[in-house]
């Protein structure tokens, strides 16, 4: 608990940030579910979307993990933080795998280093904006204020 801070100041900057991650997967979804309408679902060729390698698989599963990421932001109520720990983790997770499956036929999502590295990034950004986030009471805030001063 003393490690996750209760209304820290700057909540409402990463909970923005948060929601500017969500749009920019939900941009780069539709904008690869519109360049590879037609292909394999997990097509694996040099389709390109915003520098990163995508197909119709892969820009699907990142429109609406990016619309769930947006909605989580918009509810708010530590449903955000929730999601975005989650996410976060999912992300890093994601890019990893996929940097262990590059030159292979398991690489399913067609991802090339830049989409790992983005990859990775959104992780980071999103595993941030859930650690900082979390809204509580006051009582909430100054219990997190004393377990950080004792430690």
């Amino acid at each position: 608990m003393s490690h996750n801070p209760v209304n820290h100041p700057a909540r409402p900057i990463y909970r923005a940030i948060a929601g500017l991650t969500g749009l920019y997967l939900v941009a780069f979804g539709v904008l690869g579910i519109i360049d590879t309408s037609g292909a394999e679902f997990f097509a694996q060729d040099d389709t390109t979307v915003l520098g990163q390698g995508t197909n119709l698989g892969n820009s699907v599963i990142c429109a609406v993990l990016g619309v769930i990421i947006v909605l989580a932001t918009l509810i708010g109520r530590n449903v955000d933080v929730v999601v975005n720990k989650w996410f976060g983790y999912l992300f890093i997770v994601l890019g990893l795998a996929t940097l262990a499956t590059l030159r292979t036929d398991a690489n399913y999502l067609n991802f090339t280093v830049a989409t790992s590295i983005v990859s990775m990034i959104i992780g980071l950004v999103l595993l941030m904006a859930g650690m900082y986030g979390k809204v509580g009471t006051d009582e909430e805030h100054q219990a997190w204020q004393q377990a950080r001063l004792v430690l």
